[in-house]
Formats: structure tokens, sequence, C-alpha cells
């Protein structure tokens, strides 16, 4: 965790020292974060960085290797697993 934890897992980034926009493109399509997605594909905390950007709710740019679609739509997932954990043990309703 970034914020008041550890940075250790920032140094060893493979995105560190590239230019920002390859992770924040101005351009949108199928391929706006093609680079970003090279570069992420091999990192070595590219786990720590996605766990990062999902406590921080960050809703733009490539984090984890996971644009931000992606995560969206794996915090909806997340959200859909933990109802239905609570809706089998009784403690709530989907």
């Amino acid at each position: 965790m970034l914020m008041g934890g550890s940075r250790d897992w920032i140094r060893r980034a493979a995105c560190g020292g590239m230019d920002a926009d390859v992770f924040y493109p101005v351009a949108s399509g199928p391929d706006a974060f093609g680079e970003a997605e090279r570069v992420c594909r091999d990192c070595p905390v590219r786990a720590m960085c996605l766990e990062y950007a999902l406590d921080n709710d960050e809703r733009y740019g490539m984090w984890g290797g996971m644009d931000p679609e992606e995560r969206r739509r794996l915090k909806r997932l997340d959200m859909r697993r933990r109802r239905m954990r609570a809706y089998r043990r009784g403690n709530g309703v989907i």
C-alpha cells in the first residue's frame, strides 16, 4: 500500500522513469493502452500496483495491467461475490 505503507514496490516497477502518457493516454480506442499493457505484462510488482489502484479507487490510467474499465468490472465482480457470500451465510440479501 502506498498510503502509509511501504513504497518499495514502486521502485521495482517496470514503468519507472517512463512517460506518464503511456499509462494515461489521451487517445481512446482498442489499442490506447497497448504500450502500457506490454510494459505491465512482465512487471514484477503488477499485483501490488493493481491492489493499490483498487484500494485507492484509481479511476484513470493503466494500473497493474488493467485499464479503468477492466478495474470497474473487477470491482463489480468482487462486490457480487461478497453479496453472495453474505446471502449464503444468511447475513444479507442480494
